[in-house]
């Protein structure tokens, strides 16, 4: 399967089509109601009627793919990723909280590895969200300039000769760093290079310990 932000003849790199980024929009807004009303603020629809609305206002103005500049396109776009990042960082505390003070919440075996698993999945959504869009400027800035130094440094930006010219990061690529950077606890084929991208991803693997460790300790007492 080809690299679509590259032409069919592997020129001038186009931009990331925005369907692939904005279907895990939605999977980050199905989350919460698939949590206890607990795990989000406000109602369970709060923050996805949220991360919803601002979605749609994207695909208004910046609809195919992603490539319009602008100052409301990138305040839209930060909008979006702070509110799945918000809806994340107060799922994974209160289920810290509940793991450490004992909730009723956390009595149940099966409850318990079924919510730890979706709050843990909903951070790694949030991660992969502000990787894709404060790397080099965000994917537009991406595509028009791309940086002379990345922040952080996929294998294809390393050594040329793995990919055809021109090649960019997309979302999934994004996606894959977070997910194995909450598995491995570090980094595995992308090196951050900028110093906010150790820190965020210093951030991250620390809170992936913390949420898996109490989740199956306090599941495995359960069951004994």
């Amino acid at each position: 399967m080809g690299d679509d932000s590259l032409t069919p003849e592997g020129g001038s790199p186009r931009a990331e089509r925005r369907w692939t980024a904005s279907a895990f929009v939605l999977a980050a807004m199905a989350v919460p109601f698939l949590l206890p009303a607990r795990y989000s603020p406000g109602t369970d629809w709060f923050l996805p009627a949220i991360e919803g609305f601002v979605l749609l206002a994207l695909i208004v103005v910046d609809p195919g793919r992603i490539d319009r500049p602008g100052r409301w396109v990138r305040a839209l776009s930060i909008a979006l990723v702070v509110v799945i990042a918000a809806g994340a960082a107060w799922g994974a505390g209160r289920l810290v909280w509940d793991l450490l003070h004992g909730a009723p919440q956390t009595t149940v075996p099966n409850e318990l590895l079924v919510a730890g698993a979706l709050v843990w999945l909903q951070t790694v959504l949030a991660f992969a969200f502000l990787y894709w869009e404060l790397d080099g400027g965000g994917p537009v800035t991406r595509h028009l300039r791309p940086p002379a130094h990345p922040d952080l440094a996929f294998p294809q930006q390393v050594d040329p000769r793995l990919a055809a010219p021109g090649w960019r990061p997309i979302f999934v690529d994004y996606l894959y760093l977070a997910l194995t950077n909450a598995t491995a606890f570090s980094p595995t084929d992308v090196m951050p290079l900028a110093r906010w991208a150790k820190l965020t991803m210093a951030v991250q693997s620390l809170l992936s310990i913390v949420i898996l460790s109490l989740m199956v300790a306090n599941a495995v007492n359960l069951l004994d």
